[in-house]
């Protein structure tokens, strides 16, 4: 493989810390690198090294002559004067870009729903950032650099960003790097990780379960008061081997030393002991929604835009220990969801009824709560609000907490107004226990946070004992915390994912491709559109949707009953199999061979049952 770029010897300094001492490394075609590490820890910076934007110290970065590299900021550098289709495609004639496949990929996949006429200076945050994005990706390019890509980007918009990327460059060519917090994404694109540590880069093969698989290795190794960080390693190595219900792939890591390495570790949540703990504190009764529509008000400052209905008569019921995952394109109304059950909004039809003994926190996106606060250090804010609290029965105290959550001794000195947004969201989080809330809303909480931190908050979330609900894109984290996900569609209905995430991008697939998503406004999508079908010399047709006669009703009913049966024997079948994992002579390599060729053999036939319940479901909905 030909070498792409390099660094030498490279060792830089800010005025506070060293940041790399003395690094060597190199970049080959077909590398798709991700970088994880501490958020502080150099991420960023190495990206902009490489990319060649600042210099090091000492040391010295090597391009190939005439290599092109495209660089992703976490801040933007757009001209808010600038048309979308200006800071996008240039000068360049609509017939030139509009013809080109990647640049029609592009658009449709990040930029369908905007204007294309539309001035930056109009768009939100999250829009520019994916005008940012496209900016990059319709590039011709041999390497590309992006600074947390998932950010504002939706469910969908994460698993089409992997696709192209996946597909952007034949085998064995291209360089890919990525700074992000979605292990999921991570999982998806790259064959490398790299993670930075103490002004060091430390390279493992594979994705994120293989980079875990081999640190913990690592650690396991090390002295034995790392013990806490194995155990909390283990645990999600634990939750990768056995595997949601909704991934369809696992990952390809040493399958004997996998075994080894978690045969006696429990699954990450016991959920009757969790339900019977979360029925004590809460009652039979937590959150009833019933009927619910909502419609939005008129807007006096926009009176041409109608009111638009978000929710149409959800019925929604949630239980001691429930634990559920919602989502939803942007907009799709999931925080009004949360809203209306908080008691912030009124419906339009419908209410919600919460339990007499429940206690709801909720983590917004937002940390401007914090403000009040900046002037006072965290040590003295948390002092305020509690010494110790419960949990599953065991006095826990703060600092314990505050460890655990990456806050260390000096920190706690820090004036609130001086933390990075990922620890005022750690803070925030804090903030939200200390309250010993019973019914737990957190909306988007991986904003801001690296993957550390991310699995110390999953830990603390599996031995709490209250109803959680969790709106995120990040799909690894809902799969992670939650035990059903929902889906909000563009019709205002909330849908039951048995199938998780992947049965809702399907759903979301065939909605658009039966033309019954939202009308697309951009002028670029047109126009991509219009140079497909002229490339193809085919111009689409509506699908003729055919009803269900009675006959064939009662068949299709009958047939996702029986799919249901089937799958919930599976799953019975497959806890008869984890159970015999766990009890399986950890040294009988040949036993454990055939346990995890059982297991892939459940894992087919699920897979083929939901999409089986799949295709009956969307027939019953056509009906």
């Amino acid at each position: 493989m030909a070498h792409l770029l390099g660094a030498e010897a490279v060792h830089l300094e800010f005025p506070t810390k060293t940041v790399f001492d003395g690094i060597t490394l190199g970049i080959n075609d077909g590398d798709r690198i991700g970088i994880v590490g501490r958020n502080g820890d150099g991420k960023s910076t190495l990206l902009r090294l490489l990319a060649k934007r600042i210099e090091p110290d000492e040391g010295r970065i090597t391009h190939r002559s005439g290599l092109r590299v495209g660089l992703l900021d976490q801040t933007d550098k757009l001209d808010a004067k600038q048309t979308i289709a200006n800071a996008v495609v240039g000068e360049e004639p609509e017939f030139r870009w509009a013809s080109n496949p990647r640049i029609r990929d592009v658009i449709s996949g990040l930029l369908n729903d905007l204007d294309w006429e539309q001035p930056i200076g109009q768009l939100s945050g999250g829009q520019r950032r994916r005008v940012a994005l496209a900016a990059l990706l319709v590039q011709d390019l041999d390497v590309i650099m992006l600074d947390e890509p998932t950010n504002h980007l939706d469910i969908e918009g994460v698993a089409w960003l992997a696709k192209h990327l996946n597909e952007r460059w034949p085998a064995n060519s291209g360089g890919f790097m990525v700074v992000t917090h979605d292990r999921w994404f991570l999982d998806a694109v790259c064959n490398l990780t790299w993670e930075v540590f103490g002004g060091a880069i430390e390279p493992f093969e594979g994705g994120y379960a293989a980079y875990i698989l081999q640190r913990n290795e690592r650690d396991r190794s090390a002295a034995a008061s790392e013990g806490r960080r194995q155990n909390l390693l283990r645990k999600e190595l634990a939750w990768l081997r056995r595997g949601a219900p909704a991934r369809t792939s696992k990952p390809k890591f040493r399958l004997d030393a996998a075994a080894e390495l978690i045969s006696n570790e429990p699954a990450p949540r016991d959920a009757v002991e969790l339900s019977k703990l979360a029925t004590a504190r809460l009652g039979k009764d937590v959150i009833d929604v019933e009927n619910l529509s909502y419609t939005t008000d008129p807007d006096p400052e926009h009176p041409d835009l109608a009111p638009r209905e978000l929710l149409r008569n959800v019925t929604w019921r949630l239980g001691p220990g429930d634990r559920m995952g919602i989502v939803g394109v942007n907009g799709a109304g999931k925080t009004t969801l949360m809203k209306l059950i908080t008691h912030q909004l009124k419906p339009t039809v419908g209410r919600v009824k919460l339990g007499k003994t429940v206690k709801i926190a909720t983590l917004t996106q937002e940390v401007r709560e914090l403000d009040e606060f900046g002037d006072d250090r965290i040590r003295d804010l948390i002092a305020r609000e509690k010494a110790f609290f419960v949990v599953d029965k065991k006095e826990v105290s703060v600092s314990q907490l505050v460890e655990q959550l990456g806050f260390t001794t000096a920190q706690l000195q820090t004036p609130i107004r001086d933390l990075s947004g990922g620890q005022k969201r750690r803070l925030q989080f804090l903030r939200l226990l200390f309250g010993e809330p019973n019914v737990l809303i957190l909306d988007e909480p991986t904003n801001d946070l690296d993957t550390d931190i991310l699995a110390a908050m999953e830990d603390l979330l599996d031995s709490w004992p209250g109803t959680l609900i969790v709106v995120s894109h990040d799909r690894y984290l809902l799969e992670r915390v939650t035990d059903h996900q929902y889906a909000l569609l563009g019709d205002g209905s909330l849908r039951h994912l048995t199938g998780g995430v992947d049965q809702y991008l399907k759903l979301r697939a065939a909605s658009l491709s039966a033309g019954s998503s939202q009308p697309i406004t951009s002028a670029a999508s047109t126009a991509a559109a219009q140079a497909e079908t002229e490339q193809t010399g085919e111009q689409s047709a509506p699908a003729a949707k055919t009803k269900l006669n009675g006959a064939e009703l009662r068949a299709a009913e009958k047939n996702l009953a029986r799919i249901e049966r089937a799958l919930e024997k599976l799953a019975q079948d497959e806890e008869r199999l984890h159970e015999r994992m766990a009890t399986h002579d950890q040294s009988d390599y040949a036993g454990l061979a055939a346990l995890v060729e059982e297991q892939s053999e459940f894992n087919a036939k699920r897979d083929g049952l939901e999409s089986e319940w799949l295709e009956t479901s969307e027939q019953l909905l056509a009906d």
